[in-house]
């Protein structure tokens, strides 16, 4: 795993850039925070632990979604970019019970950054960026902090299993970014070569789904499952 600082997304600019065009960049970006909603609604709702960890939060988006729904929630949020937090600041205000930690997941791995449990764990397109070692790492650490029969769900990149479903998948992204550059009437070339960055950037280290899938089971989650998938593009997770 790339050490934090000096990744791209140590690096405000990037970070800015990810966060305006996210909903370009991300297939289905909209209809995976309604599947997200309505996770939490039918199996976390009447929890009387209405706790989440937002791992990875970027600019706040898991979390406003979640808080829209319920606004009883008391939400983690941690990143190890201060302009992403701060991001998710602007966008959480109002909110009372939110708290924020600035840190990678280097540390959240390697440290006790946090020392409770939470009954819904989330992370939305950062847990890509490590290797699978590191994703069993992880995986352990999130199932120590989830009260037991919590959840945990991760909105993710994926590998696909043969070079030519990739190819498709790959495709089909391409198709979606010229759909959306139409749609909102946008001019340039600028998104054009997303495939390019993304496969040339050595951050990204997906996996498969079904090898992340084992991961989990390997770690003890059980009622693992895809719940959502579109090309590279998928939402799974499991239950403690």
């Amino acid at each position: 795993m790339t050490e934090f600082n000096k990744s791209q997304w140590a690096k405000g600019e990037f970070t800015r850039e990810y966060r305006d065009n996210a909903d370009i960049y991300v297939m289905e970006r909209a209809r995976m925070l309604n599947i997200l909603k309505s996770f939490y609604s039918h199996f976390m709702k009447k929890d009387r632990k209405k706790s989440i960890l937002d791992l990875g939060c970027g600019d706040g988006i898991i979390a406003y979604e979640l808080l829209k729904t319920d606004g009883a929630i008391s939400a983690t949020l941690l990143d190890g970019s201060i302009d992403m937090l701060n991001n998710a600041k602007e966008r959480l205000q109002g909110f009372e019970k939110v708290s924020y930690i600035n840190a990678s997941f280097q540390e959240f791995m390697r440290k006790n950054v946090l020392e409770r449990q939470y009954g819904f764990i989330v992370s939305s397109l950062a847990i890509h960026h490590l290797t699978m070692k590191e994703k069993k790492a992880l995986f352990r650490k999130i199932y120590a902090h989830l009260y037991p029969g919590g959840y945990f769900m991760n909105i993710d990149c994926i590998l696909a299993p043969t070079g030519t479903l990739d190819q498709w998948y790959l495709s089909l992204w391409k198709e979606w970014i010229d759909e959306k550059k139409l749609s909102l009437g946008m001019n340039g070339d600028y998104f054009d070569d997303i495939i390019r960055r993304y496969k040339d950037n050595k951050d990204n280290k997906p996996d498969t789904l079904d090898d992340q899938l084992d991961a989990l089971r390997e770690t003890g989650f059980r009622e693992t499952d895809c719940y959502y998938k579109y090309g590279i593009f998928a939402m799974y997770g499991g239950r403690k």
